[in-house]
């Protein structure tokens, strides 16, 4: 019998355990969960009308991947101290500006007309109260030009610490000095994509690395 290597795959219905393990990702990564948060599977799994099994699978491997950690009261952020921080800055001195240069030569129209919306979005939030929505603005830049990186295995292992990211975030975006550091990075960084400068992004994205660990360190 001949097999039709054509016809469509129904697409694959995540179990409760993924859609709450993405759920619960992507909340992270957004910044949705605050330090204090205390993430009790019980109490998801009531609230979701599921048991609590999925639930605790979800969290574990948020655990496993190092976005959260166990505690007597549920599960939470882990608390990263000044050298694991540091360590994550010499991380991203090492990945992101060569995934920044090759986003630069793979980008398609489409994502530099969307990068160029969402810089114009936080530019526009830059004088703002409100930290999050900044916060939210710059995640969107952030996760545009990652997208372009067409290496995988470097697209996930940067992936891997924005949670280590989102720590430092909530020390150090919270004035109208970082803000301006943080658009004027955007800004150049943008101006990198339009110009499908390789080497510009590369010194670019350093910079930026570098300046967002000396902003670190004043505060601590």
């Amino acid at each position: 019998m001949q097999t039709d290597v054509n016809k469509k795959i129904p697409a694959r219905k995540l179990s409760h355990r993924d859609r709450i393990y993405q759920d619960y990702l992507t909340r992270i990564q957004r910044g949705e969960v605050a330090p204090e948060d205390r993430l009790v599977d019980t109490t998801i799994a009531a609230s979701l009308g599921v048991s609590r099994m999925p639930v605790r699978d979800a969290m574990m491997r948020l655990v496993h991947e190092g976005y959260l950690t166990t505690s007597s009261r549920g599960f939470k952020l882990p608390v990263w101290d000044k050298k694991s921080v540091l360590e994550v800055f010499e991380l991203r001195r090492l990945l992101e500006p060569r995934a920044a240069g090759l986003a630069v030569q793979n980008a398609t129209p489409e994502i530099l007309d969307a990068l160029t919306d969402a810089f114009a979005n936080a530019e526009n939030t830059m004088a703002s109260d409100d930290i999050r929505h900044f916060y939210r603005a710059c995640e969107v830049f952030r996760n545009l030009w990652l997208s372009a990186v067409p290496n995988t295995q470097l697209r996930q292992m940067i992936d891997r610490y924005l949670s280590q990211i989102q720590a430092v975030r909530m020390v150090t975006m919270g004035d109208a000095e970082s803000h301006a550091l943080i658009v004027a990075g955007q800004r150049q960084l943008l101006a990198a994509f339009h110009a499908k400068d390789s080497l510009k992004a590369f010194d670019c994205m350093t910079r930026y690395v570098y300046d967002g660990e000396a902003k670190y360190l004043e505060r601590v």
